[in-house]
């Protein structure tokens, strides 16, 4: 199952290795799900980790930060932009994440910041879920 996530779920799962986002993240390494991302999205996942709020509150060392990165780039399956969908979104950061699911053809975008995504969302039939119901609804 194809999913994409959003920027603060890959800061969360970061942050908090215990939590619902990091085990979103050990299960697309385990390949129970299939994480996607365009190559302007990985890029943003990477800027947004490497700020010295979430690197400190994290713990890791930036060569750790590093190895974290690598590893979540050695499963995450890349996506062709090949339509951009712009403008659909207020915040160009969240159109990264639309523009992903959109040409992946995911099952679902998983964010914390599901109102950003609301009404878009059902016009590219998505799901738009946060980590906890995402993992709720498998089986």
């Amino acid at each position: 199952m194809k999913i994409v996530l959003d920027t603060d779920v890959i800061v969360a799962a970061l942050r908090s290795p215990s939590g619902a986002c990091a085990e979103l993240l050990r299960r697309a390494r385990r390949a129970e799900l299939a994480l996607s991302a365009s190559v302007s999205l990985f890029m943003e996942y990477e800027a947004v980790c490497t700020r010295p709020e979430h690197l400190a509150a994290s713990g890791l060392s930036n060569h750790q930060l590093g190895l974290f990165l690598d590893g979540l780039a050695s499963f995450v399956h890349p996506v062709e932009v090949h339509f951009l969908w712009r403008p659909q979104l207020r915040d160009p950061a969240d159109e990264l994440v639309l523009e992903a699911a959109v040409n992946a053809s995911v099952r679902a975008l998983v964010t914390f910041n599901q109102k950003h995504f609301a009404g878009v969302a059902q016009r590219f039939q998505l799901e738009v879920l946060t980590p906890g119901e995402f993992l709720r609804s498998l089986p």
